[in-house]
Formats: C-alpha cells, structure tokens, sequence
C-alpha cells in the first residue's frame, strides 16, 4: 500500500512538472531528463510510467474544457457565452496555450487537440443540434474560431488581438460562434 501511494505522489509530480515544462518549453523543446530533473526521479522512472514523451504529453494534456450548460442559456445568448467561457479558460491555463503551440509542430500533440475539440465541442453542440453530422460540422466551424483566436491572442500575441479587452473579443466573436450555432446550414 505505501509503495502504491509513493508511486501514486510520483507519477502526479511527474504530471505536474511535465505540464509546467511544456508550458514554459513547448514540446519539442521539452526533454525527458528536464522534467525528470525538475521533478527529482530518475529519467528512467518517467519512461516506466508513461512510456514516451508523446504518452507523457498526451496524459499532461489532459484537459477539461469545464464547458458551460448551454442549455441553461438564451438561444441568442450561445455564442456570446461559449465565446466568453472560452477566452476566460485560455486566461487562466497555460496548459492550453501549450497544447496549442505544440499541436501546430507535432503529430501526437495535434491529434490530442483534435480529440479534445471534437469530443468535447462536438458532443456540446450535439445537445442542441439533432444531427450528428451538421452537429460535428458546426462544432469544427466553432472550433476554427476557438483556435484561431486562441492562436493569434496567446501563442503569437499579435498585437491587435491580443490587446483587445475581452470584452471586446466577445462582442467580435460572439455573433461568428452564434451563426455557426445557429444559422441555417447553406
């Protein structure tokens, strides 16, 4: 039982310093050995419990988008909410400016963004759009606006978007989202 607990404590330092590294490196620049040194283990402990960088990346990545009840908001308020709840997530978690900035580089780390998005964005939009196909469509066009905002405020910083108050970048964004929730499929 106490060797249980130790390696229970062990792999959830690994995982906390794994996702501090890649935060502050990026996956390709995070190594095995940084994140064994900074969380005192041995680089050969890190591989028993999680088998490659890209498990250790994807089990670091693992994130809960603590998606709002659309449900509970106005029909004409989705957009605005999702939008707001989105841009309030990337303010506070570095963990998912990380996935982004290593899912444009590598494999592993795209694929994990692609299952978080989809599942997660596609099963909100599937609550409220009865189709499965038009609810993964309108789900992906959320997601492009999601990402891209994402990737032009907290990855590159590019100055208009990433200066603009949020409450501006809601009222941008908002009506986008709420035609990809909302409108007629063309």
């Amino acid at each position: 039982m106490a060797n249980e607990r130790q390696s229970d404590r062990s792999r959830a330092t690994i995982l906390r310093v794994a996702r501090e590294r890649f935060a502050a490196d990026g996956y390709e620049r995070a190594t095995i050995r940084a994140i064994a040194a900074d969380a005192a283990i041995d680089p050969a402990m890190v591989m028993r419990y999680y088998g490659s960088k890209e498990k250790l990346f994807a089990a670091a990545a693992e994130i809960d988008l603590r998606l709002p009840d659309l449900t509970a908001a106005p029909r004409e308020q989705l957009g605005t909410t999702l939008i707001a709840h989105f841009v309030d997530r990337w303010e506070g978690d570095e963990t998912l400016t990380a996935l982004l900035r290593a899912g444009a580089t590598n494999d592993a780390a795209a694929e994990r963004m692609r299952e978080i998005f989809t599942d997660r964005i596609g099963g909100l939009v599937a609550t409220f759009v009865a189709d499965p196909a038009e609810a993964q469509v309108r789900a992906g066009l959320v997601a492009s606006q999601v990402l891209g905002m994402a990737l032009c405020r907290f990855v590159l910083r590019l100055p208009p978007v990433a200066d603009l108050p949020k409450a501006q970048v809601v009222a941008w964004l908002g009506p986008t989202i709420q035609r990809y929730l909302t409108a007629p499929m063309p």
